[in-house]
């Protein structure tokens, strides 16, 4: 059974930073692209930033780029997604997800979802 368990997020000022982890489990890690995408309230679930399954590339919605990176450690079966420079509207709920091979800034394109973890950015 894939789980993906996020973690990390929480309450920050604007101009703060979070790191979110996403800890992947009943799946062989290295074989996977991850992804982050979030939600806000009334809103679709867009696409914020993905990894290879090297994570030698990597791509970022350009709202972000700059301010977060996404990393992994395949050894601990974990993506990362340090958020630096917060602002208000990156308040959204975060999922991370796991595509089989490739990289991928899809929805549609994701095997398996995380449950999410809420970021609040107050200004």
């Amino acid at each position: 059974q894939v789980q993906l368990v996020e973690s990390g997020g929480g309450l920050v000022q604007a101009g703060g930073s979070l790191r979110l982890s996403c800890a992947a489990s009943g799946l062989t890690f290295s074989n996977y692209g991850m992804g982050w995408f979030r939600q806000a309230p009334g809103k679709e679930r867009d696409f914020v930033a993905a990894i290879s399954w090297s994570g030698g590339n990597t791509y970022y919605t350009d709202s972000v780029k700059g301010r977060f990176t996404i990393s992994r450690d395949n050894a601990k079966n974990t993506v990362y997604l340090q958020m630096n420079s917060l602002k208000p509207e990156d308040t959204a709920v975060y999922y991370c997800a796991a595509v089989l091979a490739g990289i991928a800034t899809l929805r549609d394109e994701y095997d398996y979802w995380g449950q999410g973890t809420q970021v609040t950015v107050s200004s």
